[in-house]
């Protein structure tokens, strides 16, 4: 599986092992132009031949909508058109917390997570959908 934390700018991405239910940082996609991003998504899906995808979803912390959140709904629907995989939307609140901890574990403070912040929640949310399936909306 490939998962995906989108962003206007960036795009992080994680992979995992649906046998194993283990996720790991991949890459980030650093760029603003949509057709270069999904050319990069396009060479990530032919490299690992993912059997579904995940994007996720930004929520307020109370549940509602986040000013993200249509705009995530959206990337997830042009991954389902263009690639005809499954395509799940899982809740991402607190996975950029989360992944910004886990830097930290790993040393890595502050600015010089910056590269990496994106990849690493892709990590975070993959790993949510993982540990609870039930929790995703499948697009």
């Amino acid at each position: 599986m490939l998962a995906f934390d989108f962003g206007t700018r960036r795009i992080g991405i994680a992979i995992g092992n649906t046998l194993l239910r283990q996720a790991r940082p991949l890459s980030t996609i650093d760029d603003e132009k949509t057709e270069p991003r999904f050319a990069r998504i396009a060479a990530l899906i032919a490299e690992w031949r993912p059997v579904a995808l995940v994007v996720g979803l930004p929520c307020n912390d109370d549940g509602t909508p986040h000013e993200l959140t249509a705009l995530c709904r959206r990337f997830a629907n042009r991954l389902k058109g263009r690639f005809d995989l499954p395509t799940i939307l899982v809740d991402e609140r607190y996975t950029s917390h989360a992944a910004s901890a886990a830097l930290a574990e790993q040393g890595i403070r502050g600015r010089k997570q910056k590269p990496m912040l994106d990849q690493y929640a892709a990590q975070q949310i993959l790993q949510a959908y993982f540990d609870e399936p039930s929790a995703g909306l499948i697009v």
